[in-house]
């Protein structure tokens, strides 16, 4: 499993800026294959070899200040739920105010590994300032300066050395597939549908189940591990469905998975917060089958489903080969087309294509639709092979690849799902010198 590290603070200490830091230097190569940057308040990053997912929690609210010190409480307490680690940021320039204290009161009772951040030190008068921040009774502080990274390495080392080793998890070959989606889409009873059992607790509020969190199915002669989302339990402190805690939850399950079953209510639509599941889903490289549940509900012509399933095309463009399937969960409708559905997009994964037919099929289509010349240079593409992932990449080796830009890779991720059946899985197109 990922580690999850979250940062929590008052408004305005920096925590954006931290976090956009952190991860640049990652966010730089995931994001260059496909041009996307949406929610900005997830990212992955690595230091030392660890890999880590981190949370800007502040990115979560919305509002004026006196709404945050209702939100603030309860952010840190989601923090303290979900997160292996917690970075809690102050300002040296306001000092101590009323709304670290609360914050540091929250801290002080956690188990986990509480790492206290002044941030805004960028020079000798304000470290010597940062020490009122003793005062807050979490011990020791670390002293960075965001706008310019300065005391990051220091924290990123204590951060990586605190956090839980990943446990093996012994290799597995059943297909793992995680049930996604924003509180109340149908999750819940999709799975009930599924197993066919009310194993699960379902009711109208928002975040009431509490199960298992990986439990093996074997339906419809596919047999097939279920990662749920609404299985990691909800605490009974935190009352209220934040965005950021299905946000949260779902990293969680999408991480652990192979395919993300992407549960969305017809009636609201394809709406933020399910785009940024999904584009969490892709930025972790996973398979993805979006559900459309409650296609009951919907009023109906005969061309609502083509349009309904256009418009989602377009808000999740480059990435548009992936499977819409339209269900109704209480009717028990195409419920078996999904998880066959998620059963084909699991072999697109993990399927190997011989580099010797990758060769075949695509040089000649290269040739005759080479990289537009760079500067007066052309760059030639002479071999291609897939590389020995768990998901789809392919290296591309030519002389100059540098000079090959977005539109064409995306050109050839086009050629490559166009020949070998690619749908509902990223692909990753690297250019390499030969």
């Amino acid at each position: 499993m990922g580690n999850i590290v979250a940062i929590v603070g008052r408004p305005n200490v920096g925590k954006s800026t931290f976090f956009n830091r952190l991860i640049k230097r990652r966010e730089a190569i995931v994001d260059a294959v496909s041009g996307v940057t949406r929610d900005r308040h997830y990212g992955k990053t690595d230091w030392n070899g660890r890999e880590f997912s981190i949370i800007d929690t502040g990115g979560y609210v919305v509002g004026s200040d006196d709404i945050f010190e209702a939100e603030i409480d309860k952010q840190v307490e989601l923090a303290i739920d979900e997160a292996d680690a917690i970075i809690f940021m102050v300002d040296v320039e306001t000092g101590v105010t009323g709304m670290d204290e609360d914050v540091a009161n929250l801290l002080r009772k956690v188990e986990k590994p509480v790492f206290l951040v002044v941030n805004k030190v960028d020079n000798n008068k304000r470290a010597e300032d940062a020490v009122e921040f003793y005062s807050l009774g979490l011990g020791d502080y670390f002293t960075v300066a965001s706008i310019n990274g300065s005391g990051t390495g220091d924290l990123l080392d204590a951060v990586v050395e605190a956090l839980p080793e990943k446990e093996d998890i012994e290799e597995e070959v059943l297909p793992r597939f995680a049930v996604v989606g924003r509180p109340n889409a149908g999750k819940s009873s999709f799975i009930n549908a599924l197993i066919g059992e009310d194993r699960y607790i379902v009711t109208d509020i928002a975040g009431t189940t509490r199960d298992s969190i990986d439990t093996k199915y074997n339906r419809f002669g596919f047999e097939f591990n279920l990662v749920d989302t609404a299985g990691i339990r909800r605490k009974s402190k935190v009352k209220e469905d934040l965005e950021f805690y299905s946000v949260m939850r779902s990293i969680r399950a999408i991480e652990h998975c192979d395919v993300c079953l992407l549960v969305l209510d017809a009636t609201r639509g394809f709406d933020g917060q399910v785009q940024n599941i999904f584009w969490l889903a892709e930025r972790n490289r996973k398979g993805i089958v979006i559900l459309v549940n409650k296609w009951d509900l919907v009023d109906k012509d005969n061309k609502t489903t083509k349009a309904f399933e256009k418009h989602i095309r377009q808000e999740i463009a480059p990435f548009t080969d992936v499977p819409i399937v339209f269900i109704s969960v209480l009717n028990k409708q195409r419920i078996f087309k999904a998880i066959e559905t998620a059963v084909e997009v699991y072999n697109n994964r993990s399927k190997r294509i011989k580099t010797s037919v990758l060769n075949e099929v695509l040089l000649p289509i290269i040739e005759q639709n080479p990289p537009p010349a760079y500067k007066g240079k052309y760059v030639k593409i002479k071999y291609i092979m897939q590389l020995p992932t768990p998901q789809p990449q392919f290296a591309f080796f030519c002389n100059l690849p540098q000079y090959v830009k977005d539109p064409y890779r995306r050109f050839l991720e086009n050629q490559l799902r166009d020949h070998f059946d690619f749908t509902g899985v990223p692909v990753s197109v690297y250019m390499r010198k030969k």
